[in-house]
C-alpha cells in the first residue's frame, strides 16, 4: 500500500491511465511481459558509465526493469531477514537497501528522461508499464513491517545521530506510519477498503472533469472578434486550422480558455465561456458530469483514513511531510498576506475600472471583464510584447551566461563532454566539477527543442528536471540529470529565441536541478531533492528566478541576435512593474484557493457552505451564485495537492526571503560570493537531509517572514498606503 504523502512524482498528473492498488499489496496491478534476453544487459551504461540512450529500446527497458524489480523485491525480503537480531541497521539494513535502490532507480530514469525527450521510442504506454512496475518494487521497501520495525528501534537505541541519519531514520518511520504499519486487525481491513475507494473517487472525479471540459464548445463566425487573437490562438481556434480563416471554435481547454479570455474584445462570448467554465460538474449542466457527490465521498474517505492512523483531520495528517509543521503556521503566513493584498486588489480593481470606462466601457467590471481588461492595461502602461523581447534572448547566450551566472556563484564549472549517447542529436551533456575536485561531482543532459510528435508537451509548459541517478555512497554514484524543453528550435538560419517567461523556466528548472545536482548528503533516500517537504520542494528553482530582476543579471544573459545589444533599461525596469502588475488580486485568488483547501480538509461542513464563507474574505467581486468553481479543481482532488495547495505559494515565500539576503549584501556592499557560499552550503548542500526550517535558519540565522515577497510584489504597507 503505497503511501498518498510521498511527494507526488511531476510526470503523475500526464499519465492517462489511473493507477490501481492490491489490498495488501505494495504497489500497483501491472502486466509486465516474462523476463526476456534483453534482461542479460541490465546496466543499459556504456564504458563511460552514463547511458547508452542511443541504444535503448522498449523492450530493453521493460525486460531490466523486470529484472531488476524483481532481483528488488527479493533483496527486500533478504534484507528483512537480517532485521532479526540486527546490531547495526545502517550497516545491515539501510546500506544495503541504498544499493538495492542504485540500479533501479537508474533505470527507471533512464525511461522518463527517454519517455519526456523522445515519446516515439518510448511510448506513454510503455512508459506507464515501466513505472508502475519500479513504483512497486520500490515501495515494498516502505511496506516492511521488519525494515520500519529495525528504524523504530535503531531510532531509539542510538543517543547520537548526525542530521543525515536522523532524517534517514525518520523518512522509514513515517512512510510506515503513513502507509499504517501500525494499524491491525479490522481496522487495518477498514484501511484498506479506505485507500481502494479513495482512487476510485479520484478517478471518477478526473474522468468526469475531463469529459465536462471537453463537451462544451461555441463557434465563432465573426471577423472582427478573432482580429484581436495572436496568431498562435487563432490557429489552434480555427477549424481549419489556419489563423486568419475561420470559424473559430471557443473550448474550455487550458490553452484555449486561457488566452481567449484574454484577447476577446466581445463581452458577451467572454461571459458564455466563464459561465460553462465555472459551472462544469454541477448541477446546473449535464447531471452525468456532476462531481459533488464525489467529493462529499472523497473528502469523507480522507478524513476517515487520517483517524485511522491517529490524525485529528487530514490536513493534520499532511502537515507530517510539510515544512509549515502545523495548520495555524500555515493560516497565520496566509493572513499576513491577506492583510495587505486584500486592500491592495481594491485599489487595483477601483484602477482597472477606471482605465475600463475611459475606453469606452460602460459596464461595471465582472469575473468575465478581468483577464480582457488587465491584459490591456499592462500593455498600456509598460508596451510589453513578449515576442519583441524575444529577440533579446537568444538561447545559447542565455544558457552560458546562465552557466557562468553559477559558476561564479557556486565555484564550479559546467563543461560540455563530447563522448556520450543522447536521445536525438540536439541533446548535449555537461559535466559539472567542484573546485575541490580534478573530477565530475554530477552531470546533466539538456534537451532544449520541441520537436514535433516526439515530445510531451502540456500547457503552460514550464519544462521538466528528471533524476536519472541519485548521489549514492554506498555504490560510489554521483548525481544524474535530464532538463527536457519545448522552446523555438533554430529556423532559417536564425537562433532559437525565448521570451523571458521561457527564459524564467530555464532558470526555475535549472536551480531546482541544482539542489539534486551539488548535493553533499550520503544517503540517496535523502539525498538532493529526495526526502524535501513538499512545501519546500520549489524553492532552490524559485530562488534561481530572482536573478532574472537583477539589472546587471539581465544585461549579461540578454543580446539582441542580430546586433548583441543587451535588452534596453526602460524594459528591465518594466519587467518589475509587470510582475506587481495587480499582484494583490492575484495573490487574494491563491490565498483563496490555498486557504479553500485547507478548511475542506479539516471541516465537514458541505463545500458550498465553506466557498461562501471565505469568498468575501479573499475577494472583492461579489460571488456569482452559479459558480461552482470548486467542482472541478482536480489540483486537489485528482492529482497530489490535497491540503498541499498552499505549498506553492509557501515555496515563493521561502525563495523570496532567501534571496533577499543577497538584495541586503548588495545595500550593504558586503561579498555576494559570501551568501551565495552559505546558500550552496545550506539548500544546496543538504537536499533532503536536514528539515528545511533548519536549513532556512542556518542561511538567514532567523524564522522565515513573508515581507520580502510582498516586497518583490509590491505589496508593502507603503505600496498600499501610496
Amino acid at each position: 500500500m503505497a503511501s498518498s504523502f510521498l511527494r507526488p512524482n511531476i510526470l503523475s498528473r500526464h499519465l492517462k491511465r489511473p493507477f490501481y492498488q492490491n489490498k495488501r499489496n505494495s504497489g500497483y496491478v501491472v502486466l509486465i511481459p516474462e523476463i526476456g534476453e534483453d534482461a542479460d544487459r541490465s546496466t543499459l551504461l556504456s564504458e563511460n558509465g552514463l547511458p547508452e540512450f542511443n541504444d535503448l529500446t522498449i523492450e530493453k527497458c521493460i525486460a531490466t526493469i523486470s529484472k531488476q524489480s524483481l532481483e528488488y523485491e527479493n533483496g527486500v525480503r533478504q534484507i528483512e531477514e537480517s532485521c532479526i537480531n540486527c546490531k547495526n541497521a545502517f550497516v545491515e539494513i539501510f546500506q544495503p537497501l541504498e544499493k538495492l535502490d542504485s540500479q533501479l532507480e537508474l533505470t527507471w530514469g533512464m525511461a522518463k528522461a527517454l519517455y519526456l525527450g523522445n515519446s516515439s521510442l518510448m511510448p506513454t504506454k510503455s512508459y506507464i508499464q515501466i513505472h508502475e512496475r519500479a513504483h512497486k518494487a520500490r515501495s515494498s521497501k516502505f511496506n516492511s513491517i521488519p525494515i520500519y520495525y529495525a528504524a523504530v528501534e535503531e531510532k531509539n537505541r542510538l543517543k547520537k545521530l548526525t542530521d543525515e541519519e536522523q532524517r534517514l531514520l525518520d523518512k522509514y518511520i513515517l512512510e510506515g506510519k503513513l502507509n499504517g504499519l501500525d494499524v491491525k486487525g479490522a481496522k487495518r481491513d477498514r484501511l484498506d477498503n479506505i485507500l481502494n475507494e479513495l482512487q476510485k473517487q479520484r478517478s471518477t472525479i478526473r474522468q468526469k472533469v475531463s469529459v465536462a471540459t471537453k463537451v462544451f464548445s461555441s463557434i465563432i463566425n465573426n471577423e472582427l472578434v478573432a482580429k484581436e487573437f495572436p496568431e498562435s490562438l487563432a490557429k489552434a481556434m480555427s477549424i481549419n486550422h489556419e489563423a486568419d480563416k475561420g470559424p473559430w471554435k471557443i473550448t474550455l481547454q487550458p490553452h484555449i480558455y486561457e488566452p481567449f479570455m484574454q484577447y476577446c474584445p466581445d463581452r458577451s462570448l467572454r461571459w458564455n465561456a466563464w459561465q460553462a467554465h465555472v459551472q462544469r460538474c454541477s448541477g446546473y449542466t449535464n447531471k452525468d458530469f456532476e462531481t459533488s457527490t464525489n467529493i462529499e465521498k472523497l473528502r469523507g474517505y480522507r478524513s476517515e483514513q487520517a483517524s485511522i492512523l491517529g490524525y485529528d483531520s487530514f490536513v493534520d495528517m499532511s502537515m507530517e511531510t510539510k515544512m509549515a509543521g502545523s495548520l495555524e503556521n500555515v493560516i497565520n503566513v496566509l493572513d499576513n498576506l491577506l492583510t495587505t493584498a486584500r486592500p491592495m486588489q481594491e485599489v487595483e480593481l477601483d484602477t482597472l475600472q477606471n482605465y475600463a470606462n475611459d475606453r469606452g466601457f460602460d459596464s461595471k467590471l465582472e469575473h468575465w471583464d478581468i483577464p480582457y481588461w488587465q491584459r490591456k492595461q499592462k500593455w498600456s502602461l509598460y508596451s510589453f510584447d513578449e515576442n519583441k523581447i524575444r529577440e533579446y534572448f537568444p538561447l545559447p547566450k542565455v544558457i552560458n551566461s546562465l552557466f557562468n551566472l553559477c559558476s561564479n556563484l557556486f565555484k564550479i564549472q559546467i563543461v560540455e563532454r563530447s563522448d556520450t549517447h543522447t536521445w536525438h542529436k540536439d541533446v548535449k551533456y555537461y559535466d559539472i566539477y567542484d573546485e575541490t575536485y580534478n573530477k565530475p561531482v554530477a552531470g546533466f543532459y539538456l534537451d532544449p527543442y520541441a520537436r514535433e510528435d516526439e515530445k510531451i508537451r502540456v500547457y503552460d509548459d514550464a519544462g521538466w528536471h528528471v533524476s536519472i541517478r541519485q548521489k549514492n555512497f554506498a555504490t560510489s554514484t554521483q548525481p544524474l540529470s535530464a532538463l527536457i524543453f519545448n522552446f523555438q528550435p533554430p529556423s532559417d538560419g536564425k537562433q532559437s529565441l525565448l521570451t523571458f517567461k521561457e527564459v524564467s523556466a530555464l532558470f526555475q528548472r535549472f536551480g531546482h536541478a541544482l539542489r539534486h545536482l551539488l548535493t553533499t548528503a550520503n544517503y540517496s533516500e535523502v539525498a538532493g531533492l529526495s526526502n524535501v517537504e513538499w512545501d519546500a520542494a520549489e524553492v532552490c528553482g524559485q530562488v534561481m528566478t530572482h536573478w532574472l530582476y537583477d539589472q546587471h543579471t539581465v544585461q549579461s544573459i540578454s543580446g539582441h541576435y542580430r546586433t548583441d545589444e543587451p535588452l534596453p533599461e526602460e524594459i528591465i525596469q518594466n519587467l518589475q512593474n509587470i510582475r506587481r502588475h495587480m499582484a494583490g488580486y492575484d495573490l487574494c485568488k491563491e490565498l483563496y484557493l490555498s486557504r479553500l483547501d485547507l478548511e475542506l480538509h479539516s471541516k465537514k461542513t458541505f463545500w458550498r457552505d465553506v466557498v461562501m464563507e471565505l469568498w468575501p474574505k479573499y475577494n472583492v467581486l461579489p460571488f456569482d451564485k452559479y459558480d461552482s468553481h470548486l467542482l472541478s479543481f482536480t489540483k486537489i482532488f485528482s492529482e497530489e495537492w490535497g491540503a498541499a495547495y498552499y505549498c506553492h505559494l509557501w515555496s515563493k515565500m521561502i525563495a523570496a526571503d532567501i534571496y533577499s539576503a543577497f538584495d541586503e549584501a548588495r545595500e550593504s556592499n558586503q561579498d555576494i560570493l559570501t551568501i551565495s557560499r552559505r546558500y550552496r552550503d545550506t539548500f544546496l548542500a543538504t537536499g533532503g537531509s536536514c528539515h528545511p526550517s533548519e536549513v532556512f535558519r542556518r542561511f538567514r540565522g532567523r524564522d522565515p517572514s513573508p515581507h520580502a515577497l510582498l516586497n518583490n510584489l509590491g505589496l508593502t504597507k507603503k505600496n498600499v498606503n501610496e
